[in-house]
């Protein structure tokens, strides 16, 4: 039987490597090349927090408190102001409740959000972005 290890085992270091020994002095780790640093991408809003945005500023525009816009949609008074602060993710059904007290459809809650999310990606990049079905415009798509 052999006493000899068949592989060698692999060595990672854990210290920086060091540049080669320089004739005229000490060894010096090896720098890393440094990088410009780049700005942070602006944070997308989050939905929950688009929608609560639309539901409060409804709410306000028709001068209604929580407690009734919450009884009409029959939620809890604390769950809609949640809600509002984009602190909960609702249902399709508390939202279409929601909406509907305030006399929208879910449809038009939607799109306002969506106007809101539209607004801001246009204020951070100073563009507007292609809609993703922006290609399919204007084709007829027959069965």
């Amino acid at each position: 039987m052999n006493n000899r290890a068949p592989n060698e085992a692999r060595v990672i270091p854990l210290r920086p490597q060091t540049a080669p020994p320089r004739a005229d002095g000490p060894v010096r780790p090896a720098q890393p090349q440094e990088r410009a640093p780049r700005p942070p991408a602006p944070r997308e809003p989050l939905w929950r927090d688009l929608v609560g945005d639309v539901l409060r500023r409804e709410r306000l525009a028709q001068e209604r408190t929580l407690k009734d816009v919450a009884e009409s949609a029959r939620i809890s008074m604390p769950y809609l102001s949640e809600l509002e602060r984009g602190r909960k993710e609702a249902s399709s059904e508390v939202l279409a409740a929601a909406a509907q007290a305030l006399g929208l459809g879910l449809s038009d809650l939607l799109s306002l959000a969506q106007g809101e999310l539209a607004r801001h990606t246009l204020s951070h990049t100073g563009r507007s972005r292609t809609s993703p079905t922006a290609k399919y415009d204007g084709l007829c798509l027959a069965a």
